[in-house]
Formats: C-alpha cells, sequence, structure tokens
C-alpha cells in the first residue's frame, strides 16, 4: 500500500480515516470492455426491479413518510411549481455536521406548488444504508459474497427547512408548469424500476481533467442531475446564485481487469481468484466488534495501498483496479446546472 516515508503515512492515513467514515455508515477510448469498446463502462438497467431479499435489513426503515408504491402525486396542469436544490450532510440526524465538514453531502430536490401551497420532497437513496451498497456480507452456505445492494426514489410531502438549511442548501433554482412536473414524474418512476443498483466510486486514471474515468458512480447526486437534465429537455431554465459543488468518492487506478460474475465462486478453475475477493472483502464486512474493526484496518490498508489492489463490483461483476496514486479521493467539486 505505501512508502515508509513520513510524508506517505501521513497520506495514506488520510485516506483510510476517510474510508472509516463511510464504513461506520458503513472520454471514450477503443479498448475492449467485457463485449464493449467504451469508458467508461456502461450502467446495466434492468427491465424491472427485482424484489428484496429478506435477509438484507436496513439500520433505519427506507422512506417512511413516502408512499410505500413510489406514486407521486398528479398536479394541475396550468399550476407553478417552485423547484429548489436541497443539500445536507450525509447522516446529519445522527453525526450532525461532522460528515458535513468532511464534505459528505446528500442532494435531493424540493418542489412546491403555487396552487395548493404544499411542498414536496425528491431523493434517491440506499434501501439498506451506504456500507451494504459499498461492500458485501459473508453468509454462511453461500460461496460468494452477498451484496445488499438497492437504491431508490423516495417522494414524500414537506421540505424540513431546519434540515436543509442549517448546514447544507435550501435554495430556489427555477419554476415549472403542472405539466412539466407530471412528465418528470413519470420518467422518476421508469428511471427508479431500471436504474436500481447504488454504485458508490467513480474510478478514473488520476485527479487531472484530461484523465480517463472508468466507471461512473450511480448515486443521490446522479439522480439529482438525471433530474434536472430531464427538466431542461422538457423546457424548464434552472439557475443558482451559488456555487453548485456536489460530494464524489473517487478511486484511481489503471486500466481495470474484468474477472467475470458470480460463477468465479463455483468453478476450481478460479478458486484462488474467488479466495483473493472473499479475503479483500472480508476487512469491510459488516458488525465487526472494535479489535476486529483495528485488524481489518491494517489487511485494507495493506491491500489496497501496499498491494495497490482493489475488487470492485460493478453491474453485478468483478473486476480488478491496479490502485495508483493518491488511490482515493473524496472531492466537493463544482457541478454546473444544465
Amino acid at each position: 500500500m505505501f512508502q515508509y516515508r513520513y510524508s506517505d503515512i501521513k497520506h495514506s492515513v488520510n485516506i483510510i480515516y476517510a474510508v472509516l467514515h463511510l464504513w461506520i455508515l458503513v472520454i471514450p477510448c477503443n479498448v475492449s470492455v467485457h463485449g464493449t469498446n467504451t469508458w467508461p463502462v456502461p450502467y446495466k438497467r434492468l427491465d424491472r426491479r427485482p424484489d428484496v431479499e429478506p435477509y438484507c435489513q436496513a439500520l433505519y426503515p427506507f422512506c417512511p413518510t413516502g408512499d410505500p408504491d413510489g406514486q407521486i402525486p398528479c398536479m394541475k396542469a396550468s399550476d407553478t411549481i417552485s423547484v429548489f436544490r436541497l443539500q445536507a450532510p450525509v447522516w446529519e440526524f445522527k453525526y450532525g455536521d461532522m460528515l458535513g465538514k468532511l464534505h459528505i453531502m446528500h442532494d435531493a430536490i424540493g418542489f412546491g406548488s403555487a396552487d395548493t401551497g404544499r411542498n414536496f420532497t425528491m431523493e434517491w437513496y440506499e434501501l439498506f444504508q451506504l456500507g451494504n451498497c459499498t461492500f458485501p456480507h459473508e453468509r454462511e452456505n453461500v460461496s460468494a459474497p452477498f451484496w445488499c445492494n438497492q437504491g431508490a426514489a423516495c417522494f414524500y410531502e414537506g421540505i424540513d427547512d431546519k434540515h436543509w438549511k442549517q448546514n447544507g442548501t435550501l435554495e430556489k433554482i427555477g419554476e415549472i408548469s403542472g405539466e412539466m412536473f407530471n412528465e418528470m414524474a413519470l420518467w422518476v418512476q421508469d428511471d427508479n424500476e431500471t436504474g436500481v443498483y447504488y454504485e458508490t466510486w467513480t474510478v478514473k486514471t488520476d485527479p487531472g481533467a484530461n484523465s480517463t474515468t472508468w466507471f461512473e458512480s450511480y448515486d443521490c447526486s446522479q439522480f439529482v442531475h438525471r433530474t434536472y437534465r430531464k427538466l431542461l429537455e422538457l423546457g424548464a431554465v434552472l439557475l443558482s446564485k451559488t456555487q453548485t459543488n456536489y460530494t464524489k468518492i473517487y478511486l484511481y487506478s489503471g486500466e481495470p481487469v474484468y474477472l467475470g460474475d458470480d460463477a468465479i465462486f463455483q468453478q476450481s478453475s478460479t478458486k484462488d481468484l474467488a479466495t483473493d475477493i472473499k479475503k479483500f472483502y472480508h476487512s469491510f464486512r459488516p458488525h465487526q466488534s472494535v479489535l476486529e474493526v483495528i485488524i481489518s484496518f491494517f489487511e485494507a490498508y495493506e491491500e489496497t495501498i501496499l498491494e495497490k489492489t482493489f475488487y470492485l463490483y460493478y453491474n453485478s461483476a468483478y473486476w480488478k483496479l491496479q490502485m495508483k496514486h493518491p488511490y482515493f479521493r473524496i472531492t466537493y467539486e463544482e457541478i454546473h446546472l444544465p
């Protein structure tokens, strides 16, 4: 993982420190990528959302005040709907502004009806919390790592002004008609049914402006950006008076190597590879004691920095990343409104 100099050790400690916070929450190029010739690897959409595996349980219930079927109310076509940009620190209800100081922010969109005076919040996040989307479980009698990874849109009435304003952002950025809102709602329901897997990492060659992106994340901010683009397509004009920064979590690596899907763990020819992948994820397993976390910290440090290896699970398949300095970074970078 690292060179034994003070500056390198300090940098690596900062990397692991950032990873632990996540853990607590628990340019095309012509190359061959598992049947395609394009980087970044296209995010795989499904025909329909799969059923939730009963084994997967959320510490905090998903969308507790939203419609159980994910329905979005229909607005009168002539209504004027205000659009709000919402942002707050991840898990603010539990940790206050602590993660906000690390620029680990959650993003959402608010709507307000001029006709009825009703306000609404729409956000996309993990069904089983971030850690379960980022790392798998180990289960007896299950050969492959077991993933509890789904994300979904949550639409509910009201905007919690204090939550979004206190340590984040609540800003009106435009107005749309009720007709535009209803068209957007149909798009959200289709997007929600076909794009179901949360992807934490954006993987690039390096932090430079001209670097190659291997994999794009698929998270709360990406949902917000997709929704903004849809509203723009429908004719909306969106404008922010403040800088529009968003959290990005990067891994840096050389060209990824495609390894395969869960068949890796069922074939004798890939037994050694299966062992390596399971050993890697063992360091990030949930429900560890304090002593286990300390031991796993050094195991993850050795694997990712010293051995420069990271196994990425994307589109229900495994990829091997050859890690490169600076290995891991959380940024809070400006992404303009469309």
